[in-house]
């Protein structure tokens, strides 16, 4: 008797193994299932008369930069806030009180700028923004990692590191 079992659970056994070895060879491959790689889905147009609603917010010309004022009061409220992006994004190269002494930034020469020096100070809020932005020298290109709602408290809280 229990031979019999043995070699009813051996042939039930082979049974299984001998469909799922099927399953697994004649069964649905991914390489052939509809997919879409990373990048291929391109979104469809807009209908007709659609307009947008609102535009993306775009960085001021070389030439409209002068013109261009904060929105933001200057408030402490709005300068801590500024405080804690400029340590987000900044103080790698700037350094804790924005004189260039960062630990990344002393590596380079020249040394980033001292974001207390008359030079500095004397930037319009427009000039301001476009060189935190778009780098000059070894400053990085900030503009796809700063995000917009962030841009101009940190205008504010370099304002204040002038002072």
């Amino acid at each position: 008797m229990k031979k019999i079992a043995a070699a009813f659970v051996i042939f039930a056994a082979l049974i299984v193994a001998g469909l799922f070895g099927l399953v697994l060879y004649k069964g649905p491959r991914m390489q052939i299932q509809q997919h879409l790689r990373a990048y291929q889905w391109v979104q469809p147009p807009p209908v007709d008369g659609v307009v947008p609603v609102t535009l993306p917010e775009q960085l001021p010309s070389m030439e409209a930069a002068p013109a261009v004022r904060n929105p933001l009061p200057d408030t402490a409220e709005n300068r801590q806030r500024g405080r804690v992006y400029y340590h987000y994004y900044c103080i790698f190269c700037h350094g804790n009180e924005g004189a260039g002494n960062g630990p990344v930034g002393e590596s380079y020469m020249p040394v980033p700028a001292d974001l207390r020096s008359k030079r500095v100070t004397r930037y319009g809020d427009g000039y301001l923004l476009r060189n935190m932005l778009l780098g000059i020298g070894h400053e990085p290109v900030l503009e796809r990692v700063v995000p917009p709602r962030h841009r101009w408290y940190l205008v504010t809280y370099v304002r204040s590191l002038g002072r």
